[in-house]
């Protein structure tokens, strides 16, 4: 069997499947931007892990990983994954013209201990309380996406360990149809001055946690053959008072 759907096939091949114009693979750059700043390694916890190659990656180094994402399709798709230790999908190379795709944990040197790798469907706006305790939460293309962002701030910090990491990684492409414009935490203009998101990020956060890093990852996304999405995600890597 492998995977159709075109949305999760484009995703199968953005997390495992191969490099485009140069850009590495962008869910194994997020975890080595972070890693230098985890000291305990118990527990990660991915939000938004989409089809899971973040938490593959994390598991490498934590003892127990839980992989959140609202798409049922997506989590079933990193549980096969995480079962088959291998994942097949179709590529398109134009119009109805495809092609089958095939990626493995060995491939990508991640045969590992699975057995504390956990992923489940979730809405990151009303997480479940049994997540918490964490040394690491990182949300990825995420927080642009949500109704109420600053309510997931606020609740995410009761979520980590003291001394624990929150990155954050998003290309801040604020949409009135995910978030109502008055819950933007940047990207707007007030009083003849532009906000940012970052500013809106201290805002939120500076209270609770200290800003370690921020930089910029890029990453693409392969529709077809001659189509690909070219981003660029801001990181800001925040570590719990």
């Amino acid at each position: 069997m492998y995977e159709t759907d075109i949305i999760a096939s484009q995703y199968c091949e953005f997390h495992y499947g191969s490099e485009y114009f140069g850009v590495k693979n962008f869910t194994k750059s997020i975890v080595d931007i972070v890693l230098p700043y985890i000291n305990n390694k118990s527990k990660a916890l991915d939000i938004g892990c989409s089809v899971g190659r973040a938490s593959f990656e994390l598991k490498k180094e934590f003892d127990v990983v839980d992989g959140l994402d609202y798409s049922n399709k997506f989590i079933q798709i990193a549980n096969q994954m995480k079962k088959d230790k291998l994942l097949k999908y179709t590529n398109t190379s134009e119009g109805e013209c495809t092609y089958v795709s095939q990626s493995s944990l060995e491939d990508l040197s991640l045969d590992i201990n699975t057995k504390d790798l956990n992923f489940y469907q979730a809405d990151a706006m009303n997480m479940k309380k049994e997540f918490k305790e964490y040394d690491l939460i990182i949300a990825v293309n995420l927080i642009d996406r949500l109704h109420t962002p600053l309510d997931f701030l606020n609740d995410v910090s009761s979520r980590l360990n003291q001394d624990g990491i929150l990155l954050i990684a998003s290309p801040y492409t604020w949409l009135c149809e995910y978030t109502p414009k008055e819950n933007w935490l940047g990207g707007y203009t007030k009083d003849g001055k532009d906000i940012k998101t970052i500013d809106g990020l201290h805002k939120a956060l500076d209270d609770k946690f200290e800003l370690l890093k921020e930089d910029k990852i890029e990453f693409v996304i392969r529709e077809t053959q001659n189509k690909y999405q070219h981003t660029v995600s801001n990181v800001s890597i925040w570590k719990l008072r």
